[in-house]
């Protein structure tokens, strides 16, 4: 599916989406814990249902209804493939616990997450009693069980890595994860263990050691936060715009990382700015198109992981902003953007990412000519809605034949 967008102002006030980072933990810590409980979850996307799949051919029983997910806790393991499509939430966070519960079970992956790494998470799974094999490049089996409650992995590469033994520990009975490197992306970790907390799983974070003990305990209800990731598209949108665009449902308390595009946003803005995308990956692609449009340089720096992502952000984002008309240069591990008051528009693809697609929506708000974003469904990933949503707002758009 291919999207034109003719260039209009948006306004109005938008709900945020569900966060699936926080949905992912709470499904996953309630179909570990022994009793029943009911997510209130407001959107569903590509990424969520993945891991309600890959639960449910565990021995849960996930339903949705009304707006919230019945989880029922585990029973008999039905030897099903675990279905994770192309989220790596899902197979991160559960292949530990996979290999915490000795289940003998096949990890079915696509797109581009076959190619995305699993080192070190691999090697110390294997080295604490798992054994794990590639019998196919969009598979992994896995065998034996875990008969180790501590482990060692590097922090600098993905905190994907860290939850999923998070979330395993308890069903070793506590354990302890030592962390060398630098933490990247804290808050998502952070996020992980206010959901243990919530399901009575205690993990205590000392020096670089989280140290875990307790085991699941369902709360009976609990709400999926709004989603800060999701909600940046429609923040820069309200920053670009000359019209008022409100974003609510937000928790400033939250513990999600990517809260943090408030600050980037008004950074950028006020130019010149120098930003660390060490803790806020996913925020990139949209803070780039606002530094596309604010004055000054923009430098991108410690954003070398966003070459493992759905694409390669960083040449995704150069191109896509490129051929849009902006002035886009990678560098090693980020960007360097000089902004523009306009860009010309064009034509972009997404590249099978979410995050480009919405980006160059967002991005048409200041352009000159109409911006067509090839294989717009991308977005079906994180944000089903997003094109309604835009449309709702003010956007005019229309579906085009490639």
């Amino acid at each position: 599916m291919d999207i034109r967008i003719t260039p209009s102002p948006l306004c109005g006030e938008i709900e945020a989406i569900s966060s699936k980072s926080h949905a992912h933990r709470l499904l996953i810590c309630a179909a570990l814990a022994k009793e029943e409980t009911i997510i209130r979850c407001s959107h569903r996307n590509r990424d969520m249902k993945a891991t309600v799949a890959c639960l449910n051919a565990m021995g849960s029983t996930i339903t949705y209804k009304n707006g919230a997910f019945l989880v029922k806790p585990m029973g008999a393991f039905s030897k099903e493939k675990l279905l994770c499509g192309e989220s790596g939430s899902s197979l991160r966070f559960l292949l530990p616990v996979v290999c915490a519960l000795g289940l003998d079970a096949t990890f079915q992956l696509e797109g581009r997450l076959p190619d995305r790494p699993m080192e070190p998470l691999w090697s110390e799974l294997v080295r604490g009693g798992a054994i794990l094999e590639k019998p196919s490049r969009e598979e992994i089996s896995v065998s034996g069980k875990l008969n180790c409650k501590e482990f060692t992995i590097a922090a600098d590469v993905s905190s994907q890595y860290i939850s999923g033994l998070l979330f395993a520990l308890p069903l070793l009975g506590g354990g302890q994860i030592h962390l060398t490197g630098t933490v990247e992306s804290r808050g998502y970790i952070t996020m992980t263990q206010d959901a243990l907390s919530a399901f009575g799983v205690e993990s205590i974070w000392e020096g670089d050691t989280i140290k875990v003990q307790g085991i699941y305990r369902s709360p009976k209800e609990l709400t999926v936060e709004g989603d800060w990731s999701n909600a940046a598209f429609w923040l820069a949108a309200d920053a670009l715009s000359a019209e008022k665009i409100s974003c609510t449902g937000l928790n400033f308390n939250s513990s999600q990382g990517d809260k943090a595009v408030v600050t980037a946003i008004e950074d950028i803005s006020r130019g010149n700015a120098v930003v660390d995308a060490s803790q806020i990956p996913d925020l990139v692609p949209i803070l780039a198109v606002v530094a596309a449009l604010s004055e000054g340089k923009t430098q991108f720096v410690n954003a070398s992981r966003l070459r493992l992502k759905e694409s390669d952000r960083l040449e995704a984002v150069e191109q896509m902003l490129t051929e849009l008309g902006g002035d886009v240069k990678q560098t090693a591990d980020g960007l360097i953007v000089h902004g523009k008051p306009m860009l010309s528009g064009g034509v972009t693809h997404s590249r099978n990412d979410h995050r480009i697609a919405m980006s160059a929506a967002i991005a048409s708000l200041r352009c000159e000519h109409t911006v067509t974003v090839q294989d717009a469904e991308a977005v079906e990933k994180s944000y089903p809605d997003f094109w309604n949503d835009f449309a709702r707002l003010g956007g005019k758009l229309e579906e085009v034949t490639p």
